[in-house]
């Protein structure tokens, strides 16, 4: 069973701000800040900063295109140096994001622009995490405590272009008349009179408000909605749009679009919900059965089909709670239906039914966050929950915060994908975290496994996606120079899933066509013979002075990169976190800049040969 709705009288939204910070101190204080905004990054100037998400070279390049790509930006810095960086750039105020400047000290917090657009929330939210005042210059707020062209979440305003004038007017010492309720206008420091020069209408109705007047819509309606397997979108939105219009009721009013769960995955209900701009929510057929007693059109044969005797009202009525009411019944279109159930305040529709959930698999790279590709950091930033080998979740503890962790030891392999699928499928976004690719040795490939064998119902309703990462070998070959930059290919020498004569042939058979090979898996406690067996079959085909890396704890503190060669290819070397490269017999070792290189050339200067007819360079020697 679900939780009841949580009506929140005066909802409060913050933007989730980018921290920009330009020194060390600064940068130390946006990571104290950002552990309040889970979702947000910390981006630092190269060089100054340490321990960001992101660096950058150019302040006011970096500061521009945030800007322009509308993201809210706390500059950790003087509000000099953001005016002078963003006035270039500066147009319509409508459409600007929020933009702060807040001290390195702590000591003040000053919203520069979009102060209606969220900057002046942000400011207070900052403000109390500094023990600080904000210093908010914009009049409504500093006369009324509100502005009326930004309003909470849970309302919209239907004509944002007269709040302007009618702002001017209560400055001007106006009395405005309200008709309808809504508790954070009444209880702030509007002057209402009942016969108000200006009015303010709160109403979940369409209307055209008259001159001097504004429109609220509180997100008081739930809308319902249930559909055949397959139905075609337009139909369902254009059920949906024409019914509202019929009854009159303001789409803006809506609070989210509600079905059963068994329509999780219903490209048309989900589209809706897109289309309208609102939550998509679902609910079980127990919840949904439970509203029965409440149906002004309860159906026998939708009980026999999905375990309730209604989805499109039952939906509506419990997103609203016992509190609500059927305002529009059950209306039908050939595929799909709609109803319509009011709540007396406005529904926070994130805390009734359960979303949709999503799975992404997250490879995280060696180890060293500067490694972590932007997709994966924004895969974890996202998740309510991210599931791991512990180990992984502990090199991803800058961005853990307020999020629920499911840590498991080696060998959970199995215990983890479903653990991560059974999250998802209760409606959680969850990251299951990887070290290096999630599609290299790792956890994708089971869980498409997981998925295709275990065949459970709530599973198959999951979106998935992968998240790649930078595998172990790119890392390692990028440490020693360029030995991939030919054909190669990847062995693993476990033979925990892998049987042993399979092995043997891919060595054989890598062997033969002259690849560069990197082994993952090399040896274990108890595995110590198939490394030297994987250097005996390549010392029959190529050469003893072939070089061989081995990298071990790449991206991290205690990272050994070492230059060999295949004669000197033993057990003793090499343990479970080493990662060994083994070049083909074009492989070349040179030294530069005081330290052993490998490369592998692809045939650019026999090109270069052919074009300037001069000598081909000279293979390296070996050393």
């Amino acid at each position: 069973m679900t939780a009841p709705p949580v009506f929140v009288p005066t909802p409060v939204f913050v933007p989730t701000p980018v921290f920009v910070a330009l020194t060390g101190k600064g940068a130390a204080l946006a990571r104290d800040l950002r552990r309040s905004f889970p979702d947000s990054e910390v981006l630092g100037r190269a060089g100054r900063c340490e321990e960001v998400d992101r660096t950058f070279d150019d302040a006011i390049v970096e500061l521009q295109a945030l800007f322009r790509g509308g993201r809210p930006i706390v500059g950790l810095c003087s509000a000099g140096i953001l005016i002078r960086a963003l006035a270039p750039v500066l147009s319509d105020k409508r459409d600007e994001p929020p933009v702060l400047a807040v001290a390195e000290d702590g000591g003040a917090v000053v919203p520069l622009l979009g102060g209606h657009r969220g900057a002046n929330r942000l400011a207070r939210m900052l403000a109390g995490l500094l023990e600080t005042e904000p210093s908010i210059t914009t009049a409504g707020d500093r006369r009324f405590g509100l502005a009326l062209d930004d309003p909470p979440a849970g309302w919209t305003l239907a004509n944002p272009e007269a709040a302007k004038a009618v702002m001017a007017g209560l400055l001007d010492g106006a009395t405005v008349r309200m008709d309808g309720d809504a508790p954070w206008l009444r209880d702030g420091g509007l002057p209402l009179a009942p016969d108000g020069a200006l009015s303010i209408q709160v109403s979940e109705k369409a209307a055209t408000p008259g001159p001097n007047s504004l429109l609220f819509h509180p997100a008081v309606l739930a809308l319902g909605v249930g559909c055949e397997r397959d139905c075609d979108p337009g139909e369902l939105e254009s059920l949906a749009r024409g019914t509202l219009d019929r009854h009159g009721l303001a789409e803006a009013a809506i609070a989210g679009v509600f079905s059963i769960d068994l329509k999780s995955d219903e490209p048309a209900v989900l589209a809706l919900a897109e289309r309208l701009g609102v939550a998509c929510r679902f609910f079980d057929a127990a919840t949904l059965e439970a509203e029965t007693p409440r149906l002004a059109t309860p159906s026998d044969r939708v009980f026999r089909e999905v375990g309730c005797h209604g989805v499109a009202e039952g939906a509506a009525l419990a997103a609203c709670g016992a509190v609500g009411r059927l305002l529009v019944t059950k209306t039908k279109s050939a595929r799909a239906t709609c109803a319509v159930a009011v709540a007396p305040r406005p529904i926070d529709a994130e805390t009734v039914g359960r979303a949709r959930g999503s799975l992404t698999v997250v490879g995280i790279g060696p180890g060293d966050p500067a490694w972590r590709t932007g997709e994966a950091a924004a895969a974890v930033r996202a998740a309510s929950d991210l599931v791991g080998y512990r180990l992984y979740l502990d090199l991803l503890e800058d961005l853990t915060a307020g999020k629920r962790l499911h840590g498991s030891g080696i060998g959970a392999e199995i215990g983890r994908a479903r653990r991560a699928l059974d999250l998802a499928a209760e409606g959680r976004d969850v990251a299951l975290i990887c070290s290096g690719d999630a599609g290299i040795y790792a956890l994708a490939t089971l869980v498409f496994e997981e998925l295709e064998r275990a065949g459970r119902a709530g599973w198959s309703r999951v979106p998935v996606r992968v998240a790649p990462g930078v595998s172990a070998l790119q890392a390692a070959a990028a440490r020693v120079g360029a030995p991939l930059g030919h054909d190669f290919c990847a062995i693993s020498l476990s033979d925990l899933l892998t049987p042993r004569a399979a092995i043997e042939r891919r060595l054989r058979a890598a062997a033969d066509g002259d690849f560069v090979i990197a082994f993952y898996n090399p040896v274990s406690r108890k595995r110590r013979d198939l490394l030297p067996r994987a250097a005996e079959i390549l010392l029959a085909r190529r050469g003893p002075e072939t070089p061989v890396v081995l990298a071990r704890n790449l991206g991290r503190r205690d990272e050994e990169v070492a230059v060999i060669r295949l004669r000197e290819l033993t057990v003793e070397r090499v343990d479970m976190l080493t990662l060994v490269l083994v070049g083909s017999s074009d492989s070349r070792v040179m030294t530069h800049d005081g330290r052993d290189r490998v490369y592998t050339p692809r045939g650019y200067a026999v090109k270069a040969r052919d074009a300037s007819g001069g000598p081909v360079p000279t293979k390296h020697p070996i050393l």
